[in-house]
Parts: C-alpha cells; structure tokens; sequence
C-alpha cells in the first residue's frame, strides 16, 4: 500500500481564495477529481492528501492558479483538466507561462490565454508566420484564437483592418433563398466570427469598425480579384472551401498582411465529387518557410465536457468505417484478380 502524503496551501487573500475554490466548491471537486487526491479546505487553507505524485500535482494546479487569478486571470472548473494536463505533459512547465502567450484585446477587456500547449503553439505560429493553418476538431478555440490574435493585431495598429471569410456553404440543409440585401443574406454563415468577435471587443466598438471599413466580413466567394495589404484575414470553415476555392483565396495575400485558415476536415459538408481544399493545401504547402500548420486533437477541446467525449465517439466510428471500407476493397480486389487469373487459365490454349 502506497504511503499518504499531505501538503497545504495557505491563501491570505479572501477574494484569491473564494476563485480558487470556485463556485460551491467545483474546482476543488473538479481537481480532486482529476488528480485523485482529497481536496478541502479550512478557513484559509486548502488540505490536499493522497498518494506522493497526486498530491504534488494537485499542489502544483493550487498554487499557479491562485497566481494566475491573482493577476487577473479567471479559472473556471472546465480549465482543471486543461491545466492538469499541462502539468503532466511537462514537469518543469507552470500554468503561469501561459501568461507569455496571453493575447490582449482592447483595453477594457480581459487577456484572451491559451488553455492547451496546442493552443499555446498555435499563438506562437500565428505571432511568427504570414501564414498559419489551423486543423482540428470542434471546441479546440482555433476561430477563438485566431479571431484575438486579428482583434489585437487591429487594436494594437499592427495591421489597417481585420478581414473574416468563410464559404457559404449549408450543413446538409437547404434554407432556400433568404431575404434582405447582401448582408442580411449572408449573415447566418458568418454568424460565428460576429459572436467571437462582440465576446472580445464591446458591440459599439464593432460596429463603429465595421463602418470604417477596419471590419469586414465577407464569403469567401467575394474574395476573388482582391489584394488584401496590411490586413489579417481568416478564412474559417476552410473545409468547405474547394481546391478552387483554397487556391484563389491563398493567392489574395497582399504585403503587411497575415493569414489564419481554420477547418476540420472530418466535418466537411461539399457535395461528392468535389476536392477538398483544405486538405490539399495542407500537403501542398507544408515545410514551406512563413507557413505554419497546427494540429488539434479532441484532448484540447475547450468546450463543454461532453463535447471530448462526443468527439472522440465519431472519431471511433470514423475509424471503424475506414477499417470496414478497407476489407471491402481489399475483398473486391481479391475477387477481381482470382476472377481474372480464372480467365487467363480457361484462355490458355491447351498443349496436345
């Protein structure tokens, strides 16, 4: 039987110590879920007991949070696992260094900070190439990100405007035609990039961008004959964007500008037959200097817990379906070439 170890954390600051518990208590649940270590506190003090390496995990999560908090950096009970994860993946690492990689936005505003070393990554690539690729699935903040990274860059005067595109493509529903001019016509697909967008600035604020041309959202098929200087673009939802489509969009880059694709490729809703962009351009274009790729997977997802979980099962059948494809070509192929070698044998001449 492994020996109990026990460790403390004595918290002078009430309001510190009321964030670092959460609300009822949630995020001393949460962690003492996630580390299997017992998690209370007494007055001041927060008590963690269990086996060595769970208790100093658990000391390690306590005691970066409540700096984190301290400086102004909210934690909720769904940044536990984020957070702990972290911490496993490197020991010497600490959940303060993400403030290295905080993205601010406006000056009212709280920092935007990855939650995730692929988030953190993904920043980095953003920071440092022209243009960065995106791919994972649903939940990961790669729109999130991207969107705070083009916010900053525009607020901070680092580019003239911010550029938000996305193909207009349905998800397996046919609306029919909507009413209204342009924009309220192609207001549904964008929907997203506004809600990203008013989370991270006040809505007066961009609206008064919007009209000063320092805002634009636009599908990605108005992109086409435009040089787009001194601006950030991201193009969103790429894997709806066809070869065609990829193509000319990647080409509309202009000097002073920066570029962020974003897409899952295993949620594409172009119709049979068509290339999907996205995925070419990732092979096509990897390995070149100012092009950085950044992969997720459903361990940085950031949403609702259920929605890991979620993305892990349609993983599952995604894989049991390729396997079964698979055998079924492998087995047609079998067949076709015993046929054909039946055929050979009944076409030799017999020898007298």
């Amino acid at each position: 039987m492994s020996a109990r170890h026990s460790a403390e954390l004595e918290v002078d600051d009430t309001s510190v110590l009321m964030l670092l518990t959460g609300p009822n208590g949630r995020i001393l649940e949460e962690l003492a879920k996630c580390t299997r270590a017992n998690v209370d506190f007494r007055g001041n003090k927060i008590l963690v007991s269990g086996e060595q390496a769970n208790v100093e995990l658990a000391r390690r999560f306590l005691v970066d949070a409540a700096e984190l908090i301290s400086k102004g950096i909210p934690l909720g009970p769904h940044d536990v696992a984020t957070g702990l994860r972290s911490l496993r993946e490197d020991p010497e690492a600490s959940l303060t260094t993400l403030l290295e990689d905080s993205i601010v936005v406006g000056s009212r505003r709280r920092a935007v900070v990855p939650k995730s070393r692929a988030q953190r990554d993904y920043v980095r690539c953003i920071r440092d190439s022209d243009l960065t690729f995106g791919i994972g699935p649903a939940g990961t903040g790669k729109t999130y990100l991207a969107m705070a990274m083009a916010a900053s860059a525009l607020t901070q005067r680092q580019v003239k405007r911010v550029v938000l595109t996305r193909p207009a493509v349905e998800a397996g529903e046919r609306l029919g035609f909507l009413p209204g001019d342009l924009a309220e016509k192609v207001s549904p697909y964008l929907r997203p990039l506004y809600d990203a967008l008013n989370d991270m600035l006040e809505f007066d604020k961009v609206e008064q961008l919007r009209e000063r041309g320092q805002i634009e959202v636009a599908p990605l098929a108005f992109m086409r004959g435009r040089t787009l200087n001194n601006s950030f673009v991201i193009l969103d939802e790429a894997q709806n964007a066809t070869s065609e489509q990829m193509r000319m969009f990647l080409t509309r880059l202009g000097f002073g500008s920066k570029a962020v694709v974003t897409g899952d490729v295993t949620q594409t809703d172009l119709p049979p037959g068509s290339r999907p962009g996205l995925k070419e351009a990732e092979e096509l274009l990897s390995g070149i200097e100012g092009i950085s790729c950044c992969r997720f997977s459903d361990a940085d997802v950031v949403r609702h817990p259920l929605v890991q979980k979620i993305v892990v099962a349609y993983e599952r059948s995604d894989h049991v379906r390729a396997e079964a494809r698979e055998r079924r070509g492998n087995s047609r192929r079998y067949e076709r070439e015993a046929a054909e070698a039946d055929s050979e044998d009944r076409d030799e001449p017999r020898r007298p």
